[in-house]
């Protein structure tokens, strides 16, 4: 049996994660949160702010460009998945060539999906799951044959819909509240400590 303490401080076993969570006194930008503990290293999080970077070639410009307050909940979103050690609870397994292990329904806090679909809603997309169906031909993914471009507020009515649906189920949309300790969040202070370290151990 699986037991609670196995799930905390843990990598999933994927693409570019560590094999151990540590500290990592580089990591770059919206990353830096996770300095004191991360999966990542200094380099992905560096790449996790380009728009097309060697992490996963997948370009956010699909149907022109993304605007910047949108960009930067993605890129808080690939800090998360690629730094945090505090989703243990929620690993499953990935049935994909490029890594073996992925999240599913972690419980986002409320206000961090709110405000991601609040400042995306005008950014434009052609598909709802951006996890498969793209065409890569090119060597970076390119909106699939009759597939139209449009706003994020009609691919995705609500917050929930962008949340749960944007990357096949990763996230749970939730009615908890940031600092309720019931959820996880994209978001935090580090100078308060990182707050997902009490989730995960809520849920575990």
């Amino acid at each position: 049996t699986v037991t609670g303490d196995s799930l905390l401080n843990i990598c999933m076993d994927a693409k570019h994660h560590k094999k151990k969570p540590g500290p990592e006194g580089q990591l770059y930008g919206q990353c830096v949160l996770w300095k004191d503990n991360a999966c990542c290293t200094a380099n992905t999080s560096v790449e996790a702010h380009e728009d097309q970077s060697y992490l996963y070639n997948f370009n956010w410009d699909h149907c022109g460009a993304m605007p910047q307050k949108c960009k930067r909940h993605f890129i808080q979103d690939t800090c998360l998945y690629e730094c945090s050690p505090n989703l243990g609870p929620w690993i499953d397994q990935a049935d994909t060539s490029w890594r073996k292990e992925r999240i599913r329904d972690v419980p986002l806090c409320w206000e961090d999906c709110e405000q991601w679909w609040e400042d995306c809603q005008d950014a434009v997309t052609c598909k709802a799951n951006w996890h498969k169906g793209w065409n890569w031909t090119t060597g970076t993914n390119q909106c699939p044959q009759g597939a139209m471009c449009q706003k994020f507020k009609f691919v995705f009515p609500t917050a929930a819909a962008l949340c749960e649906q944007i990357w096949s189920g990763s996230y749970l949309y939730t009615s908890h509240h940031r600092g309720s300790g019931r959820c996880i969040q994209m978001w935090f202070d580090p100078v308060q400590g990182n707050p997902n370290v009490a989730v995960a151990q809520y849920y575990a």
